[in-house]
């Protein structure tokens, strides 16, 4: 029975939603999950430069998993999938193009693009796409999969309530307050099985302005990409609407604890890898000194300004 009256919950929000096309699920890696059942994947081609909670799903599923190395560029080093075999492809910081998807997916049919760091790129039409939305916005789980394929089952509709705690925290005080419930929140999708997105994740989706979103993401990026490009060990071209400026340095871990002792959090994506690769691999050398510098919605041009300036120091 519909309840009528009482306290007053969340408003519901109407504002467009970005990928309001796409399907709405729980989290990225159960994006994947989605695929692997629908499509009945058996054998799938991942980067070593990457999460581990990808490989772990692919293990989940029972699919049989094999790696390849990436290259200074963020596009596959070497590439020879079997005829059976799926293409898992990473835009890292959004730095893959649509043509280069586009020839990707002309040699390789089979073809998987995570677009975990690219959420303002667009899909490209016939080609699974991944997007995840807590890299960029204030929710504790939700994402979009664009595809044609179908589950023949009814998904349960996922709750986040009891998880947005850590979120509703850091508005009020600081990130290190809760930064131990953030990362408890990851863990707990490890073992999640596929699910709807949260009506709550869904409708704070709907109150965002993705345009102001995307053009303070635009010009935070170019003002460090101004003030960085110089030395930054990566060629980077302009991203519209970043998740981070990528700084790789030959002393970005040391940088990076420089950083965080002046309260600006960069973290180590991907920490797997340097337990997985060896030292003297690429994808270690990225993994432990490319600095995800953060240019989001949050801050402005004194926020760039002391980022920028403490790098160089």
């Amino acid at each position: 029975m519909t309840e009528i009256g009482g306290y007053i919950e969340l408003d519901t929000f109407n504002l467009p939603m970005r990928h309001d096309g796409a399907l709405a699920l729980n989290c990225g890696r159960n994006c994947l999950a989605y695929l692997i059942e629908a499509r009945q994947i058996r054998k799938i081609a991942l980067p070593y430069f990457l999460c581990d909670s990808v490989r772990g799903a692919c293990d989940r599923y029972g699919v049989t998993v094999r790696q390849y190395h990436i290259g200074a560029d963020f596009l596959p080093a070497e590439l020879s999938p079997d005829a059976d075999e799926w293409l898992y492809l990473v835009n890292y910081y959004g730095q893959l193009t649509a043509q280069q998807i586009k020839e990707y997916a002309k040699k390789y049919p089979r073809i998987i693009v995570d677009n975990a760091q690219a959420y303002f790129d667009e899909p490209l039409s016939g080609i699974d796409t991944i997007y995840t939305c807590r890299k960029f916005f204030g929710v504790s789980d939700g994402a979009f999969l664009y595809t044609d394929a179908k589950l023949n089952r009814e998904l349960p509709q996922d709750e986040s309530f009891e998880r947005i705690h850590y979120i509703l925290g850091r508005f009020e005080r600081t990130a290190s307050e809760f930064y131990a419930e953030a990362s408890a929140n990851n863990r707990f999708f490890e073992t999640e099985p596929i699910k709807r997105m949260s009506k709550l994740t869904e409708n704070l989706l709907h109150a965002i302005d993705y345009a102001a979103v995307k053009r303070r993401r635009i010009e935070n990026y170019a003002y460090l990409a101004d003030k960085l490009d110089g030395c930054n060990r990566l060629k980077l071209r302009p991203i519209e609407g970043a998740f981070a400026y990528p700084l790789w340095l030959e002393n970005g871990a040391e940088m990076r604890k420089q950083l965080i002792e002046q309260k600006i959090y960069v973290p180590t994506l991907w920490p797997n890898v340097l337990s997985e690769l060896p030292p003297d691999s690429l994808e270690y050398d990225m993994a432990n000194n490319i600095l995800p510098l953060p240019v989001d919605q949050r801050y402005g041009a004194d926020e760039m300004k002391k980022i920028a300036g403490e790098t160089t120091k």
